[in-house]
């Protein structure tokens, strides 16, 4: 009888106790500010009176101390959409650490205290996503050659990118969600510069191009071998991750019948740290995914894992995009519309 599937990743663990004694090696990590990543369920914050300020004063009321001067290599302005987010503000610190300058305004809904918050000893200011159209101008004046990356929620995915189009701002669109079709043509029909993609990790991007390239070559090369699937996310995670659709997706062509409604999917964070082996710093922030496979007679399988924890992965994915889209914009390139496949042929990540 072949194990269920919380049954074989204990297995797995009983058999490689290294592997789970590794994952729990790891030290402990720098707490982050807990703000909240969900921005739409929260009333609009109170306009403070900063808002009357200037994005120009903004600037100037800072310190030139705290805002070392970047690296020549990588010298172009990135405004993160939304720094309040966890995203949103694991990016901005990996900007600031490419040596990018990072616009001080940001927009949310979420309130947070004196209108501003503060990254790598740089304060930004929030603004509300309603003022958006009326500011980004300034901004964009201000700061030629801004790249826009965009990590707010998915209900907001189809207005902002309208918005970045009708003002020719190049963005990067990390957040999942919307009406993908519509956001492509929007693009398109705008003919703006645009890095657009679900998954920014890299290496996951990777793994992802191989299994497609695996499934167009090798149709049917696993028929009749049963497929379980595992996933493991934070509990605030309801949905089933697009990352394991995209695999099962592969694994379909590749001969397999498997429904979605047979994923598996770990929630409880006693059960990710007993059995999944997730180590408790990352309970809030992780993703992992195992792929078990099994042939009809049970007598050959396979095991398809990558596990994520914390968010650095797609942080320094977006930094990468950004600095791709910078590259094709000031080569004059023809394409407009990219992807993280994209990103990665270019082969010249840091």
């Amino acid at each position: 009888m072949s194990q269920k599937p919380t049954q074989m990743l204990a297995s797995t663990f009983a058999t490689y106790p290294a592997a789970a004694a590794a994952a729990r090696r790891r030290g402990p990590i720098r707490w982050r500010l807990p703000f909240c990543s969900q921005i739409v369920t929260v009333t609009l914050r109170r306009r403070f009176p900063m808002a009357r300020l200037s994005i120009t004063n903004a600037l100037a009321s800072q310190s030139l101390e705290s805002a070392p001067a970047a690296p020549p290599k990588h010298s172009f302005p990135i405004l993160v959409n939304s720094c309040t987010g966890k995203m949103g503000k694991a990016v901005a610190e990996a900007a600031v650490s490419a040596g990018l300058q990072l616009v001080p305004v940001s927009f949310s809904a979420i309130e947070v205290p004196d209108g501003k918050v503060e990254i790598c000893d740089r304060e930004i200011y929030i603004r509300d996503p309603s003022e958006g159209e009326s500011i980004l101008p300034s901004i964009a004046k201000d700061y030629p050659d801004m790249i826009v990356v965009d990590y707010t929620v998915p209900d907001a995915v189809n207005a902002n990118a309208e918005l970045y189009c009708k003002l020719g701002l190049p963005f990067v669109m990390g957040t999942t969600g919307g009406n993908r079709q519509l956001l492509h043509k929007t693009v398109e029909d705008a003919n703006v510069y645009a890095v657009i993609s679900p998954q920014m990790g890299k290496q996951v991007v990777a793994f992802l191009a191989a299994m497609e390239i695996m499934a167009e070559q090798f149709p049917g090369a696993f028929s009749g071998y049963k497929l379980e699937v595992m996933e493991s996310h934070q509990a605030t995670k309801l949905d089933i991750s697009g990352t394991a659709k995209a695999v099962i997706s592969c694994f379909q062509k590749l001969g397999m019948s498997f429904n979605l409604n047979e994923v598996k999917q770990v929630r409880d964070p006693q059960e990710q740290l007993t059995l999944v082996g997730v180590p408790e710093e990352h309970l809030s922030g992780h993703a992992f995914h195992m792929y078990h496979l099994t042939s009809p007679d049970e007598t050959v399988s396979f095991e398809f894992q990558h596990n994520v924890c914390g968010r650095s992965i797609y942080a320094e994915g977006t930094v990468d995009a950004a600095l791709f889209l910078h590259k094709k914009i000031q080569s004059g390139a023809n394409k407009k519309l990219y992807d993280m496949i994209d990103v990665l042929r270019e082969g010249n990540m840091r």
